[in-house]
Parts: structure tokens; C-alpha cells; sequence
């Protein structure tokens, strides 16, 4: 029987106390009515607000709100005593203007290019950075070696659309109109749907281009085309603040190869088969009584019932049966130049592409999105990677992948902008696990997490690689093990960028920079909540005054077959229907607990009532900031329209390529 997540919390109040933090002896303790929650660790692990880097045995300094230094210790103020005189001071300044200080301008105060490299499909697990020891990724590996690594980094959707969504915009996708509340189309299905990123939404593109940057978008979109007819564009990327587009404002999946196994919709797809089947062969049925002459069966009838097989098959296969052509389909700004896109090449005019946008704008600034269409199935992988790696095809692809990162750290090393730009790795999701063709595996590695795509509660799902390198303002090396979220990127680049966030809603993302570069040691997220679809399946509180991170589960998918780690007889996990209530929800310590193996219970955590409470009475501070919205992935929305289909042609006779010159054996 289904029931929704309690609402019913006790009154909850929070009270701290601090020692000196100074010295390193502070205590914090958080306690709850009615009851009390400390947590697991001491003072020792106490997070302290102040940076580091001051001078050995001085007064450590104290901060405002946005981290900067308001007073400094008495015997730090007698340091800055005069030394020497006017002339002295003289020289001392235009030294510092024109000389030792540049550096430290032009990387930190100065805008920053901005490269923002998002993987498909990428299990955290896949990467030797971390954890994995059969496929190589040494230029992702040196992102991590040159700059911060995150190991707990979160999508806000385990799958592409809604996360991607979140990712551009700052906030959930539930806010938006991005979530779907089927479990059927969860992602826009097809390029010729009405639905897609509201053009009210202020991407962080959006937001950087006001203030003058170049703003790029190379590779997969999957966040809608039209909206009302065929060359409207209003959901088009260079409606949401980029200045150029090249790729698939799809993007990649099975049916873009002529004879492989179909992906969209599969099952679908069957039962119309034998739908239209069943249909077909009513007719035929009754030619045999009339020509045996049992039953005297009118022509009318008969013609009827053919012609209502025919409609029905025309009206699904006129979709399905051309889903190459119709979503395969690569763009350079507003215009097609291939239809369907030859998927062989495509990777290697994306990457020609991305390298070339640097080239063009190294005087800066600029911000370049990399969305590659790697690790998606069909896992396309150029000749010199097949059989290169441990790990079958899907190694070679992640592989191929590091390779495309590999030289675009080149591009930028070339053009001499490393120092000044800020690279961003990530993956939209996590792996999905269900991607298999016979024996062999075509999905990723979530590692010691549990799921994967599609699951909104899972770990295996939502949690994806982070990696940043801003070289002398990041430290090399650093690792942090704070919850951190794909949504903090908008919040991010809007502070290094120097844009000015949206005051009339909720950004739910947060600025990482204090994080990042020290100046905190605990992430700004209290709560983070996981959806699949609309549906709320998890949720998760940070103690702020410790390591401890709780998650609790409201809803969880039924694996298939029994006792898998996936839902491998659908392909994909429900939000809804074939799922597992639970009241009282799954409690884990993600701290201590990061694969969620071990669930705790009243009878075995003494601090269940208080922390299930606690998380219950955020869950309705969110529900409460809520507000209607138009939903885009409805079923009116996500279903093929043919006045919106992109047609390179006179529709339907629609194809053309117009990328035929011969790329460089280089590429």
C-alpha cells in the first residue's frame, strides 16, 4: 500500500556551542526536541571557518559572511608597523602593481576562461582517479593530479534531461517543469517534441554572456528544440545564452546506427508490433467464414477493419520506424548540416570543434561547454581504441573519452591558458547498469555504490565525479569529502564570472569556492532531496557540525531479477508502480556507510526518531517553496510531432550532409 513521506514532525530546535576554534578544542553539539542528536565525531573533527594560511602562532582571523577577513590579531596588527620611509613605500607599491602581485591579479581577481567537460553516462567508478584499475584515464587522472577532487558529488536526476536541467539552471529540476511524472519518458524521447527548457530559466550561459563572455556549446543538449512550429528554436541553445551550438541538440543513443538494436522504447516498440499483428490478422479471420460461407461477413467489414490496421501502423511506425533520421541529427547554430548525423565521425568533428572555439576566442574570456556524447550506448569508438582497454567496449569508449579530454588540456596548454582557466569534469549521471548486449556489458561502474542510472535514490545513480583545476588558486592534490551537487556549478560561475544572481527564485545550488579554496571546510548544503521523476524517493542531511551525513529512503526501485543491483528485465528502474514504499523510511550513515549496505532502524540507532524528524520537517520547508509550473515532459509534450520534426529537405524527405570535407588523420 503506498504511502506518501510522513508529515507529521515534532517541534525542532537547534542550539550550539563552540570552543575555541582557534586552538583547535571546540566542541559543537546539536541537540533536537524531544529528542537529542550529537554527532559522531570530536572536537578534533570540528569544522572550523577559518583558513589555514596564516602566520604560525598568530591569532587565527575572523571572517563575514562572504569569507572575508574583518579583524586580524593584535600581534598581526604590530607587524604592519612602518619599516622604511615614503620613498620606500613608494617603490614598494609600484613593485606590487606592476611586478610580484600580477600573477595573483590576472588568476584570481581577474575573469577567468571558463571549460566545462560533461561526460554520458559516466559511472564515478570508471575512472582510475577513482578507484578503477582496469580501464586508463591519465588525462582525466591529471585534472585530479592539478586541482580538487570531490567524492561526494551529486546529480540532481539520474537521468540526462532533468539533470542537465538542473545543471544549466542552478535549481531542481521539479522546479522547473523538467521532471516528468511518468516513468515512460523521463527524458524528451524525441527531437520533434513540444517540450523543453522553459525560456524563463536563466542558464549560467545566460548569466555570463551579460557580462561578456563567449559562450559556447559543443555536443549534446536533450533539452528541447521547438515549441509551436518547425523553426520557431525557442528552447535552442543560443536561446539560453550561448553564442554558438555545434551538435546534437539530441544526442546519441542505439538507433542512431542503421542495424542496431532498437533503444528508444523497446518494449514499447514490441507490444505495438504484436499490437498491429493481432490487428492485421482480424481481417483475414474473416475472409474464412465468408468464403466458406458459414457467415455471410459484409466486404465493408472487412475493408474497415484492414484500413484500421494500416492507420494504426502508419500512425506509431511513422515515428518509430525513422527514429534515426528523425533524432539523429547533428546543428552548427540554427542550421542542420547532417541528417541523420554519420555516427562514426561525429566524435571527431565535435572534438575539431571544441578546440577550434578556443582558438578563436584565447583572448578571453570565454566559457566552453564540452558535452560529450561518450559513454552513451551505442558506445561508438574509433578503430586505434577497440580492444585497447581491460574492460571490453565500454572501456574503449571511456578510454577514447580521456583521449578528447587529453587534448583539449592540450589546446589550452598550447594557447598558454592553463593558468588561467578553470576546468570542470563531470558525468550528467551515474552509469547505468541495465546497458548490455548478450553477455557483454555496455554500461559503467558506479564502484562500491549501489544502482545506477535511473535509480533517484540510490547512490550508484547521483553520485558522479568532480573534478576542478584552476591552477594558483586551487590547491593541487586536494580531495573533498563534502556533498556537493551538479546544481552548485550555476551559483559558481556566477561568483568567478562576476554575474549577478537571480533575486525573484530559489537557486538551490551553492557557491563552491570557499570550499574549494579552503576558506571553509564544510559544504554550504544542509539537505540535498533526490527525485526520480517528480517523485521524492531520498533524501539527505549534512550535520553542520560534523562529518556525519544521513540519508533516509522513502521509495526504492524493485530490482530484477531478485537480488540484482538493477532493474534488468525492464532496462530501466521505475519512479512509480513496480516500486517499494517504506514507512518508516531506510536510514543510512553515508559517512560510514557509503554503499548503503547497512540500513539502520530504531533497534540498532538510537538517534532514528530524531534524525527521520529532523530531515521530515526540511522535506516540508522544500515542499513549501515550491510552486506550479507548466510540466514539459506531460504526454501531449513528449509525444512526435511532425510540424516540429527538424528537416534538412522538404519534409518527410528529409537528409542531407553537409559536413563532407575529409578530416585530418590527426582527428
Amino acid at each position: 500500500m503506498r504511502k506518501d513521506v510522513p508529515t507529521g514532525v515534532g517541534d525542532t530546535t537547534i542550539t550550539g556551542a563552540l570552543g575555541d576554534a582557534g586552538k583547535g578544542t571546540g566542541s559543537r553539539s546539536l541537540s533536537l526536541s524531544p529528542e537529542s542528536v550529537t554527532c559522531g565525531c570530536d572536537g578534533g573533527g570540528a569544522a572550523s571557518l577559518v583558513p589555514t594560511r596564516h602566520l604560525p602562532g598568530e591569532p587565527a582571523p575572523t571572517y563575514d559572511q562572504q569569507n572575508y577577513p574583518t579583524t586580524w590579531g593584535a600581534d598581526y596588527a604590530s607587524m604592519t608597523r612602518p619599516l622604511c620611509n615614503g620613498a620606500c613605500w613608494l617603490c614598494l607599491r609600484l613593485w606590487c602593481l606592476f611586478g610580484g602581485l600580477s600573477a595573483a591579479l590576472v588568476t584570481r581577481n581577474a575573469r577567468p576562461n571558463i571549460v566545462l567537460l560533461m561526460a554520458d553516462d559516466l559511472g564515478v567508478g570508471d575512472i582510475c582517479c577513482y578507484g578503477n584499475n582496469t580501464v586508463s584515464t591519465p588525462n582525466i587522472d591529471r585534472l585530479a593530479r592539478e586541482g580538487v577532487r570531490l567524492t561526494q558529488h551529486l546529480a540532481a536526476a539520474s537521468v540526462c534531461t532533468p539533470s542537465r536541467a538542473a545543471f544549466l539552471t542552478g535549481r531542481y529540476p521539479v522546479r522547473s517543469g523538467m521532471a516528468s511524472a511518468f516513468n515512460l519518458n523521463r527524458a524528451f524521447p524525441w527531437l520533434g517534441g513540444s517540450g523543453g527548457l522553459p525560456t524563463n530559466e536563466t542558464t549560467f550561459a545566460k548569466l555570463l554572456q551579460h557580462r561578456g563572455y563567449r559562450t559556447g556549446l559543443i555536443g549534446k543538449w536533450h533539452q528541447g528544440l521547438s515549441c509551436a512550429s518547425r523553426g520557431d528554436h525557442c528552447f535552442h541553445p543560443l536561446n539560453h545564452g550561448f553564442d554558438y551550438f555545434y551538435g546534437p541538440p539530441f544526442g546519441l543513443l542505439s538507433d542512431c546506427q542503421a542495424w542496431a538494436r532498437p533503444e528508444l522504447h523497446r518494449g514499447l516498440r514490441v507490444k505495438l508490433w504484436m499490437s498491429t499483428a493481432a490487428l492485421g490478422l482480424v481481417p483475414v479471420l474473416l475472409l474464412v467464414p465468408k468464403f466458406a460461407r458459414w457467415v455471410p461477413v459484409p466486404w465493408k467489414v472487412i475493408v474497415a477493419f484492414a484500413l484500421l490496421a494500416v492507420l494504426f501502423f502508419l500512425a506509431w511506425f511513422s515515428s518509430y520506424g525513422f527514429t534515426r533520421r528523425w533524432n539523429c541529427v547533428l546543428m552548427r547554430n540554427h542550421d542542420i548540416v547532417q541528417q541523420p548525423l554519420r555516427e562514426q565521425r561525429v566524435s571527431s568533428l565535435l572534438l575539431k570543434e571544441a578546440v577550434s572555439f578556443i582558438d578563436r576566442y584565447k583572448r578571453g574570456p570565454f566559457l566552453l561547454f564540452v558535452s560529450f556524447l561518450h559513454v552513451h550506448t551505442p558506445l561508438v569508438t574509433r578503430q586505434k581504441f577497440v580492444g585497447h582497454s581491460k574492460y571490453g567496449l565500454y572501456g574503449d569508449n571511456v578510454e577514447e573519452l580521456d583521449w578528447m579530454v587529453g587534448r583539449i588540456l592540450e589546446a589550452l596548454d598550447r594557447e598558454r591558458l592553463s593558468n588561467h582557466t578553470l576546468v570542470y569534469f563531470t558525468s550528467d549521471n551515474g552509469g547505468r547498469l541495465e546497458a548490455q548486449d548478450g553477455g557483454a556489458q555496455l554500461g559503467g561502474s558506479n564502484g562500491i555504490y549501489k544502482g545506477g542510472k535511473g535509480m533517484g535514490g540510490w547512490e550508484g545513480g547521483i553520485r558522479v565525479p568532480g573534478i576542478f583545476r584552476w591552477p594558483a588558486v586551487l590547491e593541487a592534490g586536494k580531495v573533498i569529502d563534502e556533498p556537493t551537487s551538479l546544481m552548485d556549478i550555476y551559483p559558481t560561475l556566477s561568483y568567478i564570472g562576476g554575474g549577478i544572481l537571480p533575486q525573484d527564485r530559489v537557486i538551490d545550488g551553492r557557491n563552491l569556492m570557499p570550499l574549494l579554496e579552503g576558506r571553509v571546510s564544510h559544504s554550504e548544503h544542509e539537505f540535498l532531496f533526490h527525485y526520480c521523476g517528480v517523485h521524492l524517493h531520498a533524501a539527505r542531511w549534512h550535520q553542520k557540525d560534523c562529518a556525519t551525513v544521513w540519508k533516509v529512503h522513502y521509495v526504492t526501485p524493485k530490482f530484477s531479477p531478485e537480488g540484482a543491483n538493477a532493474c534488468y528485465r525492464s532496462g530501466m528502474c521505475s519512479c512509480s508502480g513496480d516500486v517499494t514504499y517504506h514507512d518508516p523510511p531506510l536510514l543510512f550513515d553515508i559517512s560510514r556507510d557509503p554503499s548503503e549496505a547497512r540500513a539502520l532502524s530504531p533497534d540498532n540507532e538510537a538517534l532514528f526518531g530524531s534524525v527521520v524528524r529532523k530531515i521530515e520537517a526540511a522535506i516540508r520547508e522544500h515542499r513549501g517553496s515550491l510552486t506550479p509550473v507548466p510540466q514539459q515532459l506531460s504526454v501531449f509534450n513528449t509525444i512526435w510531432k511532425p510540424w516540429l520534426q527538424p528537416c534538412c529537405g522538404t519534409f518527410p524527405f528529409c537528409g542531407c550532409d553537409k559536413e563532407d570535407a575529409i578530416l585530418s588523420t590527426a582527428w
